[in-house]
């Protein structure tokens, strides 16, 4: 009843809202995403996506399709590699970034584990910044982290939006800097907060600084300040803080995984699948 294909489709314009980054992602025309999309919609009968000329969004129809469409590619691919024989081996290397340390990749990772019992999978959480550095240097495979604006490698995993968050009882004197949480260089996040600032003319401070995500979130929530985040990865405990106090925008981030250019020969089917695998459940990073 439903096209593996087109649902693969689907997914990747859920999961980047947009139809013309789906294509970008897939290597279709938009207009065979859009022509996937449609007939997924006509066998369901109902409108999955609410779109105009600015945005794309799920309809309810579309969040319940969302389930659905994961589980029926999961048995799709399990039967495939079931009748094909095929049984993936290897040294997997895999880089994520701080972003995803409260979130559900170590489910994704579980599951990958599960179905792929004899890859030998050695996960790196790092800074994204960091990560970038040691996958050009060959030391690692598949690299899950944010990008800089003005690097266009890697596949889309979703677009998102920098916001500030802090404690909701946190105050900030506009006469006085404002105190800063933020990870070391070279850390994506970090720069963006820092030039943004900068460009306002807006004096700064840094109040804590760690490589761990859960001591910048633990400082946020002991009031010390205000840090740069993913808007879809906002913790618990903390608030968006950027319609306060009249701190600058900070502009979109995208989430992207990113081949290594060295990577081993024995590597690359493990990292195929595991890129495969984030990136059919890649909305579920950000959706607690």
């Amino acid at each position: 009843m439903y096209d593996p294909s087109h649902l693969r489709t689907f997914l990747a314009v859920a999961q980047t809202l947009s139809f013309t980054q789906a294509a970008r992602r897939l290597g279709l025309r938009q207009s065979t995403v859009s022509q996937h999309v449609r007939r997924l919609e006509d066998a369901t009968g109902r409108q999955l996506f609410s779109r105009d000329t600015h945005s794309v969004q799920l309809t309810e129809d579309g969040e319940a399709m969302l389930g659905f469409a994961r589980r029926i590619l999961e048995v799709h691919e399990q039967a495939t590699a079931f009748f094909t024989g095929t049984r993936l081996r290897g040294r997997l290397r895999f880089g994520a970034s701080e972003d995803f340390v409260l979130t559900r990749l170590p489910e994704i990772l579980e599951r990958f584990r599960h179905d792929h019992p004899e890859v030998d999978l050695e996960l790196t959480v790092e800074l994204s910044g960091t990560l970038h550095e040691q996958l050009a240097a060959g030391k690692l495979d598949l690299v899950l982290a944010k990008r800089r604006t003005e690097d266009p490698r890697g596949e889309l995993v979703w677009h998102d939006r920098l916001v500030w968050i802090g404690a909701e009882r946190l105050r900030l004197d506009p006469d006085r800097p404002v105190p800063l949480i933020v990870y070391p260089p070279p850390g994506i996040t970090r720069e963006r907060a820092l030039d943004a600032l900068q460009r306002q003319g807006r004096e700064w401070r840094i109040a804590c600084t760690s490589g761990s995500l859960n001591a910048l979130i633990a400082a946020a929530r002991a009031g010390l300040g205000v840090m740069a985040h993913s808007r879809g990865f906002v913790p618990p405990g903390l608030v968006r803080m950027s319609d306060r106090f009249g701190l600058p925008e900070l502009g979109q981030v995208d989430f992207v995984l990113i081949h290594g250019h060295r990577r081993p020969s024995a590597a690359q089917g493990p990292a195929d699948a595991l890129a495969t695998a984030i990136l059919a459940a890649g909305d579920r990073l950000h959706r607690r």
